[in-house]
């Protein structure tokens, strides 16, 4: 699972590597309110945005990862990964030291991790969640993906659990529901996400020159 937002998705024309992980994803999250406002006002396509925050408070305070269920964390530091680990356990989940990895500083263009193959092998978890940075996380999906010998849920939501456990600026809930985070986070760190969110809105003009199609499916 994916959850691609406006500043990474305006590379899928030139980032193959990248565009290649988005489309072998079994599903995407409408994760960016930017691109579903643009799709509903120059598209007049209706979809409704569940950003990878939302998803992970509810997958976290869920059942399923609860009951008969191993979780297993790629992230960025050591540093996060202490804050991780004591955020999980205050929603009743408990990690040893061998349930995290701190991902190395990977080309995306050629993701190989051995090590961390093997470790997953040996452990086996039913959830992997990828908590590095938009880019890099949906290739490094790709990879485990096409490597492993088994099928565990992959899960793709960079920074969220940087959001909820508070290892970045925390996004209130309303400000998440009215399409307002990415504005949030300029606020809190002016320095890395306004330069960011810039590159974003490069995304309007691909959107609207693009043919999008929208398919309905029912559902029993």
């Amino acid at each position: 699972m994916v959850a691609p937002a406006a500043p990474a998705l305006w590379n899928i024309k030139t980032d193959k590597f990248y565009h290649e992980a988005l489309k072998n994803a079994d599903f995407a999250l409408p994760d960016s309110g930017y691109m579903v406002l643009i799709l509903k006002i120059f598209k007049n396509i209706q979809i409704n945005k569940l950003s990878g925050v939302e998803f992970l408070r509810k997958f976290i305070r869920g059942d399923s990862i609860k009951i008969n269920s191993s979780l297993f964390l790629i992230n960025p530091s050591e540093e996060e990964k202490k804050i991780y680990d004591k955020y999980l356990f205050e929603n009743n989940i408990k990690l040893t030291k061998d349930d995290h990895y701190i991902a190395p500083m990977y080309d995306k263009h050629s993701i190989v991790d051995q090590e961390l193959l093997n470790m997953l092998e040996q452990k086996r978890p039913n959830y992997i969640l990828i908590n590095i940075g938009g880019g890099k996380q949906e290739p490094l999906g790709h990879y485990l993906k096409s490597n492993l010998s088994y099928n565990p849920a992959i899960i793709c939501t960079g920074a969220a659990i940087a959001i909820l456990s508070g290892a970045q600026g925390k996004i209130p809930r309303i400000i998440d529901k009215i399409y307002l985070g990415w504005l949030w986070r300029c606020f809190s760190d002016p320095t890395i996400f306004i330069p960011r969110y810039l590159t974003g809105f490069k995304l309007t003009k691909m959107l609207i020159n693009e043919k999008i199609m929208q398919y309905k499916e029912q559902y029993e």
